[in-house]
């Protein structure tokens, strides 16, 4: 399985960063290929709101930035993680802006690779109850309207046992079947 990792946190060695880095482990241990992209390095910018990508006979943002980068994967990809450190209750407005930019390529929903079917969501934060905004964002825009498969929401917080919470983490992106139905 391809999985496919947006890092929506600014800070290199950040919690959001080391709960990332505890999927991938885990998900090679297991076989799969893990792509990590930190999309605070990528200076992508946010949707235009100019339609041209549905407009007839065109498929593509306008917009050459970073984004092209995770577009370019997103053929190859089973399945999509968000990681991101929780800012005013939502994502971080990095991740923010490459989430709004999937409407390119995934908006219609009929646009969206056959082979990206499921989705994971690792949440960090200061203090534990502040993910509702993030989550409502994922189950909607990504497992509902999409139709893609949670495979599991992780959070942590500055109250919470990190080492078991990243032992955990690693041993979940490891039981990832190597042969997840993907057709």
């Amino acid at each position: 399985m391809h999985i496919l990792i947006l890092n929506g946190s600014p800070r290199p060695e950040g919690l959001t960063k080391r709960m990332a880095e505890a999927f991938r482990a885990g998900a090679e241990a297991a076989g799969h290929a893990v792509t990590v992209i930190d999309v605070c390095r990528l200076g992508i910018r946010g949707c235009q709101a100019c339609e041209a990508c549905h407009a007839p006979g065109r498929s593509a943002c306008v917009q050459r930035d970073g984004m092209d980068e995770i577009y370019r994967r997103l053929p190859e990809t089973d399945m999509l993680v968000l990681a991101s450190p929780i800012y005013y209750h939502g994502f971080s407005g990095q991740l923010k802006c490459a989430i709004d930019r999937l409407y390119a390529a995934l908006y219609p929903k009929e646009r969206k690779p056959r082979r990206l079917r499921f989705a994971a969501l690792l949440l960090a934060s200061g203090a534990e109850g502040v993910y509702d905004g993030a989550k409502y964002s994922y189950a909607e825009d990504l497992l509902s309207y999409l139709g893609l498969a949670d495979k599991g929401v992780f959070t942590a917080s500055e109250e919470t046992d990190l080492p078991a919470r990243l032992h955990e983490i690693r041993l979940f992106a490891a039981s990832l079947a190597e042969t997840e139905d993907t057709k």
